[in-house]
């Protein structure tokens, strides 16, 4: 079954425009920007016409270090452009304009005009999507944008990004996700897992534009390391350039400053490096001035859909303790695990075909006080076997819920985000 990832919606003009979508897929082995190059350029190049930009890779962690980004800039009064990925509800959450998600209006006549300067060229879904945010971005004021990486880094479609726009670059956690694309055979290139991850996340590299990550395994800090080295961009890696640590209050340090923020608002003992991650990208570039307490405003305001979210009571959750995660890979369930040691609760899983069960279901075997398996919708999904013995099938989510006891126990749904999408819209959490 092909993923429904191009979404829905109640308006008739972006729903013409999402039909047109879901007919594109990425040519079976085609690598490489000339597609995407080649569309901005009947387009106008809008990618050149942007306000300074902040470019985030990275297997996990890049989403939330988008949303610290973003608020801290909107702390300050900027006004940010932003383009992440996937959706959880609606289409339009990709492609936020200075501050405020797309109207249906503008998202239909821009999603038009790029699918028809481009119909003979064969794009993707995601070069479809990334044109149309480049141009809706080239023509709404702002002052700086946050780019998500959309997967992997050096042929993403949004690596046709460009020096003169570029404010800095991340890279956030790196771990194997999309191995078939990712890790696909390739003359040249590292032969390592692990370092070929870094080696296509650091391909967002740019002369002369400051590269902050992480500090990660000795073959992945090498090709990061080298990918620097090689196109002439200055590198801060956590640890020796800045170091960030969390706990009550969170500590950064560089060079130039050190000061303490707030704790982020975001769930998570790992979001303290996503909240570093984005300070040393601000406090590393000079395209745009940030300030202290538009950092420490920023770190409180900062929201991210379905990332260890708290569910707030409603027509799904009722008045329990729900969370909502939808990582999907060895390194969300690591995180979860930890967040969780000690405590009990409710697994509701849903994992589309292909995923592991057991990245999720190893590191919280001592949590779980019970596991139910749920469809995830418009895709393939494991059973209830996939998860281990004890594990039951339900129907769909609402039967889920009304399945488990009523003991007390917070509830944890998690698996995927086609599954997290779900869960937002039948609690009338739709993200704004």
């Amino acid at each position: 079954m092909k993923p429904l990832d191009f979404g829905r919606s109640d308006n008739p003009a972006v729903q013409a425009q999402l039909d047109r979508l879901s007919a594109l897929s990425v040519p079976q082995g085609r690598l490489g920007l000339e597609t995407i190059r080649a569309l901005l350029d009947r387009l106008g190049n809008p990618h050149r016409k942007l306000p300074p930009v902040f470019h985030v890779a990275g297997t996990n962690g890049k989403g939330s270090t988008c949303a610290f980004l973003r608020a801290m800039l909107e702390a300050q009064g900027y006004r940010v452009h932003v383009t992440t990925s996937p959706h959880l509800v609606r289409y339009n959450e990709r492609i936020r304009l200075a501050g405020e998600l797309i109207s249906d209006a503008k998202l239909a006549a821009v999603l038009a005009e790029v699918l028809d300067a481009g119909e003979d060229l064969g794009p993707s879904f995601f070069e479809v999507t990334i044109a149309a945010a480049f141009l809706a971005f080239s023509r709404t004021p702002a002052d700086a944008c946050v780019v998500e990486v959309g997967m992997g880094g050096r042929f993403d479609a949004t690596n046709v990004l460009e020096p003169e726009v570029l404010a800095a670059c991340g890279i956030a956690a790196l771990g194997l996700d999309h191995e078939r694309f990712l890790l696909a055979p390739e003359e040249g290139v590292p032969k390592e897992p692990m370092a070929r991850i870094a080696f296509e996340k650091a391909g967002i590299a740019k002369r002369g534009v400051p590269l902050l990550s992480l500090s990660y395994r000795p073959e992945s800090n090498r090709e990061v390391i080298a990918a620097a080295r090689r196109v002439g961009a200055p590198l801060g890696m956590k640890g020796d350039t800045w170091d960030c640590r969390g706990g009550t209050i969170l500590t950064y340090r560089d060079s130039a400053a050190t000061f303490t923020l707030p704790r982020p608002a975001l769930a998570g003992a790992h979001q303290a490096d996503n909240a570093g991650l984005a300070l040393a990208m601000l406090q590393h570039q000079d395209r745009i001035v940030i300030e202290p307490m538009a950092m420490s405003r920023g770190m409180k305001a900062a929201r991210w859909p379905a990332r260890m979210q708290r569910l707030a009571p409603g027509p799904l959750t009722g008045t329990r303790e729900v969370w909502l995660d939808g990582g999907h890979n060895p390194q969300a369930g690591a995180m979860l695990g930890e967040h969780f040691r000690g405590q009990r609760l409710h697994l509701v899983i849903g994992m589309i075909e292909g995923k592991d069960p057991a990245a999720l279901t190893l590191p919280l075997a001592a949590a779980t006080a019970s596991i139910t398996a749920v469809p995830v919708p418009g895709h393939d999904w494991h059973p209830a076997a996939a998860f281990g013995p004890d594990a039951k099938p339900a129907a769909d989510l609402i039967s889920a819920m009304a399945g488990i006891p009523n003991d007390r126990l917070p509830i944890l749904i998690a698996g995927s985000l086609y599954l997290a999408g779900e869960v937002l819209r039948l609690n009338d959490e739709t993200p704004d």
